[in-house]
């Protein structure tokens, strides 16, 4: 999985492609945004008249765009998750501990705000294949790293972290504060003894 750019195209197992053109790019881009927001609000059946509404946009040209429903929640999957694997990058270069507490937490944004996505593609396409290694990729090197510095427990795996991390992030919450005890106490879990 490559990061997704402004002007690079998406990856080819998501079946859509990025326009070249300056004026459909824009219109793409903005399909992207309107429909992360739409499936945020209404999960994966958000009316897709309103997606190409918010877009600034036709419901023709979202279908130029997306042949589907499905191709673009996979679309806007793949572009969330390049997000969260760029996330991994920008905290590299901070100490250990620090470095995975804040890839952990921008990992909990990202599911708690996909659950729509997430519901929806619970399917072995190549797409969340894909993605899956992406998000084990990224945050692979951030854990590697703290259990040398002997912060993080050995017997843990990325992929632990991330089961762990999706099932905190997963649960209704009374507030922001129960949110944060709760992730608080499952990155505890994580710390070595």
């Amino acid at each position: 999985m490559s990061i997704q750019t402004e002007d690079a195209p998406l990856p080819a197992w998501t079946g859509v492609q990025r326009p070249q053109r300056a004026d459909a790019r824009r219109n793409f881009d903005a399909l992207l945004s309107a429909g992360r927001d739409a499936f945020a609000e209404h999960g994966p059946g958000a009316s897709l008249e309103d997606i190409a509404r918010r877009a600034g946009v036709g419901i023709g040209t979202l279908y130029r765009n997306f042949p589907t429903r499905d191709a673009l929640i996979e679309a806007v999957y793949v572009a969330e998750v390049e997000k969260l694997v760029a996330a991994a990058d920008d905290v590299a270069g901070l100490e250990p501990w620090s470095a995975i507490e804040q890839w952990v937490q921008h990992f909990i944004g990202f599911i708690g705000t996909k659950k729509a996505l997430i519901t929806s593609l619970n399917r072995e396409t190549d797409a969340l294949i894909s993605c899956r290694g992406a998000m084990y990729n990224a945050g692979a090197p951030l854990l590697v790293r703290a259990q040398d510095a002997g912060i993080v427990r050995d017997d843990v795996s990325i992929e632990d972290v991330i089961r762990l991390i999706s099932g905190v992030a997963g649960v209704a919450y009374a507030d922001e504060a129960q949110r944060a005890r709760v992730t608080g106490l499952a990155l505890d879990g994580l710390r070595t003894r």
